[in-house]
């Protein structure tokens, strides 16, 4: 049995005290958070239509059920990683944990649709507490290039995840575990939690920032609700609500995010607890990975939804064969995340990422392109899935070890949490954009895919020239 986790005070803390045995252990209990949120994130659409039919829910309740769970998570997630920041990393991702369990239990009892929303929007809360925690916890355990391998660990995780949280609904629903029906696949988080849970307060180190602690409520506020009128449009949640609200609710954008600024930055220069410290946008290649992180999440989540619509409505592919049609483009992340990437990041650096999004760019339009206007057989198209997988992994799974590679540990909880609102920032922007320039074609033969693929060939030319401003040598000390 490995050891209790140290009690190290928060600023006597030094990785190296640790052995490489106890940061494994540290890492897969992390991981354990990463599968519980992107599973979540996916499982639900697998169980939609059995919850509707067995709660009565509307189109809107069920797109809220969705919608629910991502507004909260990018919402909360600044103020997720300022509390690992103050109050230490183990302490809030065992908190996180136990509340996303909780929201669990709370979404498996619903029993009605308003109840099942509510402990949706829970879930997405307490899981914003949890995630920053993860990779800010990678971030203090591990040195600038330890954390590549470790990240690449992250990426192969959950690429998994991602591809078998639709399958791991199906399957539940089909096994109907003790007449739960859609109720499992919520339940099943449970032992899971729970697992997490002993996990954390054995293996995960007692530390935390040593920058001042406590809560900065207004500057939660005024970025919480910049991010609110940010995601509403874009996730699709604004739906029912009239296009004066929508323009409302963008235009409140740029003045929160201003009031927000010049918040932090005061409280910063007072020596005061903040969100988060504005000295980490002057770190070139955290800037950088930031704005890297959004247009690459754009084009990755446009790329996906245009493929699956494509397949369906244009090629005639069942739901079923579109999503196996989907495990060539998995594979091929995985591959780019896990071996490519990982190995290749120390000594190319920022070529990583530019020859990454460089082979998803062509592979991404011939994909499309082959679905809907050429009707090339099946074969071809998974072997460009494959390339357009393993250059989505090369990039992704850079994006996080480059855009913390400068960043000092006492920043670790806040620069995590930017980055991955950054990320879903990105996705749904995507969505919203690439979806929207798609479904605006109507029924046009093959051009609402092929339009697609130019929206998304331009976001990853914007990713390619973004990398080129990376630092030549990234994991040197500057």
């Amino acid at each position: 049995m490995a050891s209790i986790a140290p009690r190290e005070s928060h600023a006597s803390f030094d990785p190296r005290h640790l052995s490489p045995r106890h940061k494994m252990l540290a890492l897969l209990t992390v991981i354990i958070a990463l599968v519980l949120e992107i599973v979540d994130m996916t499982i639900v659409n697998t169980a939609l239509p059995a919850i509707k039919a067995s709660l009565g829910t509307d189109a809107q309740a069920s797109q809220w059920i969705i919608a629910g769970y991502s507004l909260a998570f990018a919402v909360l997630l600044l103020a997720g990683g300022r509390l690992g920041d103050s109050y230490g990393y183990r302490r809030m991702f065992v908190l996180g944990i136990a509340g996303f369990t909780l929201s669990s239990l709370a979404c498996g009892l619903s029993a009605t649709a308003g109840q099942l929303v509510a402990a949706r929007m829970m879930q997405g809360a307490t899981g914003a507490i949890m995630a920053p925690q993860a990779m800010a916890l990678v971030q203090v355990i591990f040195e600038p290039l330890e954390r590549v391998s470790r990240m690449a660990l992250f990426g192969l995780i959950g690429g998994l995840a991602a591809i078998s949280g639709p399958i791991l609904g199906g399957l539940l629903l089909a096994a109907n575990p003790y007449g739960l029906g859609w109720r499992s696949i919520f339940l099943i988080n449970l032992p899971i939690g729970a697992l997490a849970i002993i996990a954390g307060l054995m293996f995960l180190p007692r530390t935390r920032s040593d920058r001042p602690a406590g809560y900065d409520l207004v500057g939660m506020v005024l970025f919480g609700l910049a991010l609110a009128a940010l995601f509403w449009p874009l996730i699709g949640a604004g739906d029912s609500a009239s296009p004066v609200i929508t323009a409302g609710c963008l235009v409140c954008v740029i003045p929160l995010v201003w009031a927000g600024w010049r918040h932090v930055t005061a409280r910063v220069r007072a020596q005061r607890p903040a969100l988060f410290d504005p000295v980490l946008f002057a770190i070139p290649a955290f800037r950088t990975g930031l704005a890297i992180s959004i247009v690459f999440a754009a084009s990755s989540a446009g790329f996906l939804l245009v493929f699956a619509f494509a397949m369906q409505a244009e090629r005639g592919a069942t739901p079923l064969f579109t999503g196996i049609m989907h495990m060539p483009y998995g594979l091929g992340a995985m591959f780019g995340i896990g071996f490519v990437g990982r190995n290749l990041l120390p000594r190319l650096g920022r070529r990583v990422l530019v020859i990454g999004a460089g082979m998803m760019l062509p592979a991404v339009c011939l994909v499309l392109t082959g679905v809907t206007a050429l009707h090339w057989p099946w074969p071809v198209i998974a072997v460009f899935l494959m390339l357009c997988g393993t250059g989505m992994g090369m990039t992704s799974g850079c994006i996080g070890p480059v855009s913390v590679s400068r960043v000092d540990r006492q920043h670790a909880g806040a620069a995590s949490a930017l980055l991955k609102t950054a990320q879903q920032l990105g996705a749904a922007f995507g969505i919203a954009v690439v979806g929207g320039v798609y479904f605006w074609w109507g029924g046009v033969h093959h051009l609402p895919a092929l339009a697609a693929a130019v929206v998304i060939a331009t976001l990853l030319t914007m990713c390619v020239t973004l990398s080129l401003r990376l630092p030549h040598r990234i994991f040197d000390t500057p």
